[in-house]
């Protein structure tokens, strides 16, 4: 049966709802509350992770954030602050970050980015796309022993999950990638991911969704809900009150604040990062991972693009110049004549990656409302994990049997 949906939030998760949710015949509206043109959907490293198999919240970041937080320039930055979410977030971090718990949640995070990859694969079969995208792999490039085998460590993890992952000398790296000169002294080198140019995919994304009756409102902030008999009625933004049969929250870094109005608790904290832009020819081929400082690079459809940074802070987007800067100097580190002007550092953009205490996104329906879903908290994995969470959201509300077992995604796991 067909239903009027309204999906919250116009990033890749939402754009990805809409797309499988009008396959099933349904009327959708997406509501965004700006142009759908910027954030974390359109600043990502655009990189289908099957490789990231261990959360955020392993064992020992916690120390690592410690000994990073006085520096302006660490890949992660947690900024302490007295404000009750964040401190109770980083409180069910610490539970989150022990062994047993990141051991379990390895082939669940594994299983969907598989299951995601396998969808864009089909979209891009489709003869409704031409977008960029490429099965290459990704490099772990690391300058110290120390490192290597820390690397290495996670790429028997990903070989035992059944990943294809080799360990590489710096000579044999330099074959795979005979354009540049690399600055390390090995590779870990995952041949389960992925990358595409996350800008021109939304476009087009966005226009199939406008082509087949996807309504859009943009510049529209939801500011509340009229809830009677467990269920949401409707919802008022600046200019309209809209009603509807379901109601997903695919609101990023912005679920919490929207979901206490609802009366319910997700914590979520934005890990700010930057992206900056080279177009100028690198040499580059292959997406890499600057392991020591955590600089993701990738080859996309007319540049290549750097990106990093986790900069736990709140809802903001100051740019951070010394941040920015430490992109550019890491990167120079590991590829030597690399030319990014200042123009190119000049043009960073920064996204809000809305990042849960367990490094797992959540996907389901609220239990105190019947008619709301929701698919947030997916951290550095939201634009991999994009069509497969679009694909269970559908299956949720249309109450089918869902793709993957969404119980470790659950909503209220944190009540």
């Amino acid at each position: 049966m067909s239903k009027e949906i309204i999906i919250i939030g116009g990033g890749i998760i939402g754009l990805s709802s809409a797309y499988y949710l009008q396959k099933e015949g349904h009327k959708v509206t997406v509501i965004e509350k700006s142009d759908f043109s910027s954030g974390a959907s359109f600043a990502n490293a655009g990189i289908i992770t099957p490789s990231h198999i261990v959360s955020l919240a392993a064992p020992g970041m916690i120390s690592k954030g410690l000994k990073w937080m006085l520096s302006s320039t660490s890949p992660l930055s947690i900024k302490p602050r007295l404000d009750y979410d964040f401190l109770q977030w980083a409180w069910f971090f610490k539970k989150s970050a022990t062994h047993t718990k990141v051991a379990a949640s390895i082939p669940v995070i594994k299983d969907i980015n598989l299951f995601s990859r396998e969808l864009y694969e089909e979209i891009k079969a489709s003869k409704d796309f031409d977008f960029h995208y490429q099965h290459k792999g990704l490099m772990m490039y690391y300058k110290t022993d120390k490192m290597g085998e820390e690397e290495w460590n996670v790429g028997k993890l990903g070989i035992k999950e059944g990943l294809k992952v080799e360990h590489l000398t710096k000579e044999e790296t330099q074959k795979l990638e005979p354009n540049i000169q690399l600055n390390i002294k090995g590779a870990v080198y995952y041949h389960s991911d992925a990358h595409m140019t996350p800008n021109e995919y939304m476009k087009q994304l966005k226009l199939y969704l406008e082509q087949n009756n996807v309504t859009f409102l943009s510049n529209e902030e939801v500011l509340d809900f009229h809830v009677s008999n467990n269920t949401i009625k409707s919802i008022n933004t600046k200019n309209n009150t809209i009603v509807a049969d379901e109601f997903i929250l695919t609101t990023g870094s912005w679920t919490q604040k929207l979901a206490k109005k609802l009366g319910i608790n997700i914590p979520v904290q934005a890990g700010k990062g930057y992206r900056i832009n080279v177009k100028n020819d690198t040499g580059i081929t292959i997406p890499a991972i600057l392991t020591e400082a955590k600089v993701a690079v990738t080859p996309m459809n007319g540049f290549t693009r750097f990106g990093g940074m986790m900069e736990i802070a709140g809802i903001n987007n100051k740019i951070n110049k010394k941040r920015v800067n430490a992109i550019v100097n890491a990167s120079k580190s590991y590829y030597n004549n690399l030319n990014i002007n200042q123009k190119e550092i000049d043009n960073v953009e920064s996204g809000l990656r809305p990042c849960s205490p367990d490094g797992l996104p959540y996907i389901g329906k609220l239990s105190n409302l019947k008619n709301v879903t929701v698919a947030a908290g997916h951290a550095m994995m939201g634009w991999s994990l994009g069509p497969a969470t679009g694909k269970l959201v559908s299956e949720i509300i249309d109450d089918k049997k869902t793709s993957l077992d969404i119980t470790p995604f659950n909503v209220e796991r944190f009540n």
